[in-house]
């Protein structure tokens, strides 16, 4: 193996057991950035050692093994934690012997208690929704500062800055390294559902850049969904995004044209869906359904997006049944954009009219002041309406609002066909 090819292994195992080292680390260290930098460590190893050494057989272990070795000589030289420190020393001491003889023995038995407990710090609401997204991504998708900053397009420094400051501020809360427990459970899970959604929807559907999808987002968002589902198999909700992510997914072959421009759900060839993907979307959300409760948030939004995805042509779809879904969703998150999102399925199931009326009740929300969707279903209502001038003006508000270049180009044609009638 070439040193290129040994440096493209370690980058591959470290992308799939960093999360694991980084969980195992703070169960002993009770610091999420220092068993972070402990990991590194044992990166930093690999990568002068394998280039000569070789691949380990069981790299992962290799790996758990040296961070903590580098762990203990840590707490002894800088006297970390004074007054934890011979606890901590002797726990990993005696962790080390048992690992050291063999590395096979270096992944404890509960690593999914510590992934668990990593995914619910690296969400804990104490940090704001963006600290949260990039601290994520940081710990349990295994990506560099680089790879974040170009995923959003915001300024390397900026995702540093942002991990630096949600690692210290967990140290200060002295958050605990636990998986949240009673009414305090389903808050914290609402925050690291929301966390992986965003993350899904940025790669679903860029807010701003020259890509109108960044598939590398929705997988890495997919791969965290999945996670949790196996770490969490009795939580309906976390079934039910899962199933949303996997549905949705399916578009994407679909989603873009030749040369990157979008293609609108109703226009896309659906033979080029995923059905794999339909299928294990379908097959989480029959689990989100089996637990009897009424359906969450997310299940519903599966369950929309089960409708679209059973339909073979666009003139199948059961609009009628997306806008009631629609309006159950609205009664558990109260919100000017799925009120939006039923004004589409209203129009498509009773009428162009019948949108609009609900559209135009929405102009005034606070809200939606500067949310480019309202003006651009506006403006496809008022183009089945015949209405052009009126749907000319909106497309064009809506074009100057959106900060992604191919939207901009999608609603200013579409500005151009209205302006094209008479």
């Amino acid at each position: 193996m070439t040193r290129s090819d040994t440096h493209g292994a370690i980058n591959a195992v470290w992308r799939i057991e960093s999360a694991r080292l980084i969980a195992g680390l703070a169960r002993m260290v009770h610091d999420v950035g220092l068993a972070e930098d402990f990991a590194q460590d044992a990166l930093v190893a690999a990568l002068e050692q394998w280039p000569e050494s070789g691949v380990p057989d069981n790299p992962g272990a290799w790996l758990m093994a040296i961070a903590k070795r580098r762990a203990i000589d840590a707490l002894r030289r800088r006297a970390i934690l004074e007054r934890k420190q011979g606890e901590l020393g002797r726990e990993l001491e005696v962790q080390l012997q048992t690992v050291a003889p063999d590395f096979g023995a270096a992944i404890d038995d509960d690593l999914g208690d510590d992934l668990l407990r990593l995914v619910f710090i690296s969400c804990h609401p104490v940090l704001s929704t963006k600290a949260r997204v990039a601290l994520t991504l940081r710990l349990l998708g295994g990506l560099t500062t680089d790879e974040i900053a170009r995923a959003f397009l915001v300024p390397e420094p900026t995702v540093a800055q942002r991990i630096v400051r949600a690692k210290r501020t967990l140290a200060e809360a002295r958050v605990p390294f636990e998986v949240p427990e009673g009414a305090d459970r389903a808050a914290r899970l609402s925050s690291v559902l929301e966390v992986v959604y965003l993350i899904f929807n940025e790669g679903y559907s860029a807010t701003a850049g020259d890509d109108w999808v960044r598939p590398a987002l929705c997988e890495e968002a997919l791969r965290l969904g999945r996670i949790l589902a196996t770490l969490a198999p009795k939580e309906p909700e976390v079934h039910g995004l899962v199933a949303l992510m996997e549905i949705q997914a399916s578009r994407f072959r679909a989603r873009t044209g030749p040369s990157g421009e979008p293609i609108l759900l109703l226009d896309q060839d659906r033979a080029r869906w995923d059905q794999l993907l339909i299928r294990r979307g379908l097959a989480a959300l029959e689990r989100a359904e089996e637990f009897g409760d009424a359906l969450g948030p997310y299940a519903l939004q599966a369950a929309i997006a089960a409708c679209h995805a059973r339909a073979r042509t666009p003139q199948e779809t059961d609009w009628a049944r997306i806008a009631a879904l629609y309006a159950a969703l609205v009664q558990l998150v109260p919100s000017p954009v799925v009120e939006l999102n039923r004004a589409v399925a209203l129009a498509m199931a009773f009428g162009p009219a019948a949108g609009l009326e609900l559209v135009d009740t929405l102009t005034s929300e606070p809200a939606l002041k500067d949310y480019h969707l309202l003006p651009s279903v506006r403006g496809d209502l008022l183009t089945k309406l015949g209405r052009f001038e009126e749907a000319r003006a909106e497309f064009e508000r809506a074009a100057s609002l959106t900060r992604n270049n191919r939207e901009r180009d999608l609603l200013l044609t579409r500005a151009v066909a209205c302006g094209a009638h008479p």
